[in-house]
């Protein structure tokens, strides 16, 4: 009679990987476009997004710089999650492509996606599995619940003047669960040290 070996023959399932609470996730960027990426412009403006030379709209001080550091940082999981109807998001993707963004900053040009409204980028968080993110806007950080570290920019307007200073915490309005950053220098210190 054979000795069965144990071990070989017929391969014993393996439970599923978990993926409920409490699960690690390896760190994952996500950033806005307009007010972060893009200096936000009055409407009226020709160099906005919204104006007759979209394009020439600035970027934000020290982004592609930044971004090129966080890319490296989160070992390329760094993803572009902005809200725009069809003409801005052409708009935004000629940008991009215009000033070079992707070699410059080492976003993977995949890795950029648009919903039509701002709470709609939880989702994409969850389903990216985004455990930073970055947006000049409060109430769209407050629908990223899943995600543990949001950050308030505040550094990204095209004025001359010095933008307001960021509320500090929740007895300054700013809730426990969002930071305030005032540009990309302050937020590659946050996120490198």
């Amino acid at each position: 009679m054979a000795r069965q070996q144990r071990g070989r023959g017929a391969a014993t399932p393996r439970p599923a990987a978990y993926r409920g609470p409490g699960r690690s996730r390896p760190p994952t960027l996500g950033v806005d476009v307009g007010g972060v990426i893009v200096a936000l412009a009055g409407r009226e403006e020709d160099t906005s997004f919204f104006g007759t030379r979209p394009l020439e709209t600035p970027a934000t001080d020290g982004v592609f710089a930044a971004l090129a550091v966080l890319t490296s940082a989160f070992a390329s999981r760094v993803h572009v999650v902005s809200k725009a109807g069809p003409k801005v998001e052409a708009n935004t993707r000629a940008w991009l492509d215009h000033h070079d963004f992707y070699r410059r900053t080492g976003v993977d040009p995949g890795n950029v996606h648009f919903v039509r409204e701002r709470r709609d980028k939880a989702p994409v968080c969850v389903r990216l599995g985004i455990t930073h993110f970055v947006d000049d806007r409060l109430d769209v950080l407050a629908y990223l619940e899943t995600v543990e570290h949001r950050f308030l920019f505040t550094g990204g307007t095209s004025t001359a003047e010095p933008a307001a200073k960021p509320a500090a915490g929740p007895a300054d309005g700013l809730p426990d669960w969002a930071t305030a950053v005032d540009s990309w220098a302050t937020l590659v210190t946050l996120l490198t040290d």
